[in-house]
């Protein structure tokens, strides 16, 4: 079952990025190329049904099966980054994390308004940074697909933020 190999290939690192988080380590996975490929085929099964424009990719773990799976798809990827990280003009979201604050940005010519998006991030914790990003692409009057994550940790609850937004949410590997 893949996502048991998913979950055997994850490094924990215990208090990473600080003391009391145990960070889910995916580039392991990334040096199977095998199972990448069985991931972007997971998540093509998974999100067969779904309409949309355009994949949108949070920094910077995001990107690496956000653009794959956009890639196999032929659909668009947008980048979402952290502020300053965009070269041209861009629309900026605010949001607050359990130690701070931070800022989110999307080019402003990312997509046509209306335009059906999937937000994709490797892993989905307490959603806050996911969230942040919905609130952007509403911003920019796009709409809400649905969401894909490689991890989840339902233990956290960030599905439950994001509901307001879509009840399509896929992740391959669940955490209770």
């Amino acid at each position: 079952m893949l996502e048991n190999q998913i979950k055997n290939v994850i490094r924990d690192i215990k208090d990473f990025p600080k003391p009391g988080i145990i960070f889910k380590d995916i580039t392991p996975i990334l040096k199977d190329q095998k199972l990448c490929s069985d991931i972007v085929d997971e998540f093509v099964l998974q999100i067969k049904d779904l309409e949309f424009d355009a994949i949108a990719g949070i920094e910077s773990r995001g990107f690496l099966f956000g653009l794959m799976l956009a890639n196999k798809l032929n659909k668009p990827f947008i980048p979402i980054r952290k502020s300053g990280k965009l070269p041209f003009k861009t629309i900026q979201q605010s949001y607050d994390l359990e130690y701070g604050s931070a800022i989110i940005e999307i080019h402003e010519d990312a997509f046509e308004p209306n335009s059906k998006i999937l937000i994709h991030d490797d892993l989905l914790a307490t959603g806050g940074t996911v969230e942040a990003t919905s609130l952007l692409i509403q911003k920019m009057k796009g709409e809400i697909a649905g969401y894909s994550f490689l991890i989840s940790l339902d233990f956290l609850n960030g599905k439950e933020k994001l509901r307001k937004f879509s009840e399509n949410n896929f992740s391959l590997a669940n955490y209770q």
